[in-house]
């Protein structure tokens, strides 16, 4: 229960929606997923894919549709597509074609997009969600389907007043639409959904999926129903690009039908758009149906035939799903899950942290990753794969806290100048001068000057005041710079007060106490 109150907390955070839908209703929900291929080129030319280079500069022939070009389609898209649909359990297709989808958009130069309405790459599958991601029990979101298609160019309509300007370096940019069946019921299903997916892709490498990049968009289509009564009339909102959004317009949506049908009114089927300032959907556009899109199949393109010898060797280099991964590296490194989610799924970087677990304590490990590593990358807003510190040096690090050659905050201030320092902890630890004082002679030598300076408090605690005692450390570590080992330390200041231990002379002090004590009471 405890694991589980803690998932949930994890991704509420993470999702931020508590909205409950009113009662006596239900919400209908499906979410289109167009998530952008890892690829350096693009679907049917040989252009580079881009994020944020120098407007149309990766436009070919081909991305600006002139006349008499032909596609040509990219096999490692093709293998990104089957290794997804694998990760989702769905069925691959040995044959699938293309089609053409009619529409006329500024930013799609063809007037058509090459998809796969009709026969896609891979049928079915699902997406489990389990108390580990956060959903109050575990349920199945089946996938309708998982097809390739092109993505368009970007529309600019604000940059010079009554013109549109087009950038079309993400034309033709290799898509995957990935359509879950209708079997969400609430906005924080869908973010768990979308987030989970948006996982898997990224761990498999099939896409960068990033919201705030442009590379993983969503389509969320929403209808109510009074509970107990057939399915309402659905309604379509397009381009969400953060998952708290996603969730924010899904709640305005549910809000809004509600509104509408206890008013008497009629839900009308329409895509529209989520304003987040407002927290409304409002109208963007009657919703087109497949007669308007004029399908027709891609004539320059043949059917795509797969062997099962291919599906079966793309599924051979499937790396271990997110799922199984998370299970066993809370029982193997005795994690909790909210240590086991940062370091799968917000910094991506478990890999890492089982190399650097080699030969040390994994709880260890994880409270150096997790804290001093992830947040010197945060302060240098440097995310874990751009980390610039290895697994060797990280490690050496470790070993030189757990070894006692330097001190916790030492260790600390070490990886902060190891982001921008390529030298090896130990070389750095030396260079400042950062090397734990463990020589009991230099250590003596301090205690008794720090006696001498100091009789009267040194003799309070030859008589056993631990308090004094406290003190005397407290400036040996000031004087040191806190590089005194403090058990050493510990150690040889007993001694020089001329105890064995701390724990003795802590024993002498409460002896000496309950004497008075027993001495003041008989004399009462």
């Amino acid at each position: 229960m405890l694991r589980l109150s803690r998932s949930i907390a994890y991704c509420r955070r993470s999702i931020s929606t508590t909205s409950r839908i009113k009662e006596g209703w239900e919400a209908v929900i499906g979410i289109e997923v167009h998530a952008q291929l890892n690829t350096k080129t693009k679907l049917f030319s040989d252009s580079s894919t881009s994020f944020n280079d120098a407007i149309n500069t990766h436009v070919s022939t081909i991305d600006a549709a002139f006349p008499g070009v032909q596609p040509r389609l990219n096999d490692h898209a093709v293998e990104l597509a089957v290794k997804t649909a694998l990760a989702l359990n769905g069925n691959v297709q040995t044959y699938s074609t293309f089609d053409r989808k009619h529409y006329f958009y500024p930013d799609l130069p063809q007037g058509y997009q090459i998809t796969q309405q009709r026969e896609p790459i891979s049928r079915g599958g699902y997406i489990s969600l389990t108390e580990l991601d956060g959903s109050e029990k575990t349920m199945r979101i089946g996938i309708h389907q998982l097809q390739l298609e092109q993505d368009t160019g970007k529309s600019f309509h604000e940059m010079r007043p009554g013109e549109t300007l087009l950038d079309l370096n993400r034309a033709g940019t290799g898509l995957m639409e990935i359509v879950t069946m209708p079997d969400i019921r609430s906005s924080y299903q869908a973010g768990l959904l979308v987030k989970k997916l948006q996982n898997i892709l990224q761990w498999i490498g099939s896409s960068k999926a990033s919201m705030e990049e442009g590379s993983m968009r969503c389509d969320v289509n929403v209808s109510v129903n009074r509970k107990g009564e057939g399915l309402g009339t659905r309604c379509e909102l397009k381009n969400l690009n953060r998952i708290k959004v996603l969730s924010m317009a899904i709640d305005a949506e549910i809000r809004r039908q509600i509104e509408l049908i206890e008013s008497g009114e009629k839900v009308v089927v329409e895509t529209r758009r989520y304003d987040e300032e407002n927290d409304t959907t409002y109208k963007l556009r009657d919703k087109e149906t497949a007669p308007d899109y004029r399908y027709m199949a891609e004539t320059d393109l043949p059917p795509l035939v797969l062997t099962q010898d291919f599906i079966d060797s793309v599924a051979s280099s499937l790396p271990e799903l997110p799922d199984v991964c998370l299970e066993r590296i809370m029982k193997q490194y005795d994690l909790n899950v909210d240590h086991a989610n940062l370091l799968l799924h917000e910094y991506k970087c478990v890999h890492y942290f089982e190399e650097a677990c080699q030969g040390r304590n994994a709880k260890i490990v994880a409270n150096w990753t997790l804290n001093e590593l992830s947040g010197t990358l945060a302060s240098h807003q440097l995310l874990f794969e751009d980390n610039p510190i290895s697994v060797q040096r990280f490690g050496a690090l470790i070993d030189l806290v757990q070894n006692r050659i330097i001190t916790g905050n030492t260790g600390k201030d070490v990886i902060r100048l190891m982001i921008n320092n390529p030298a090896e902890p130990l070389d750095i630890v030396k260079e400042k001068g950062w090397l734990r004082i463990t020589d009991k002679a230099t250590l003596q030598t301090l205690c008794n000057e720090l006696m001498d300076k100091n009789t009267k408090k040194a003799e309070s605690v030859k008589k056993g005041d631990p308090k004094l005692f406290k003190w005397f450390i407290g400036q040996a570590m000031g004087r040191t710079r806190g590089m005194a080992d403090p058990t050493i330390l510990n150690q040889v200041l007993c001694q020089s007060f001329g105890w064995n231990s701390f724990e003795e002379m802590l024993a002498a002090y409460e002896s000496a106490k309950d004497n008075k004590s027993k001495k003041k009471t008989k004399k009462d």
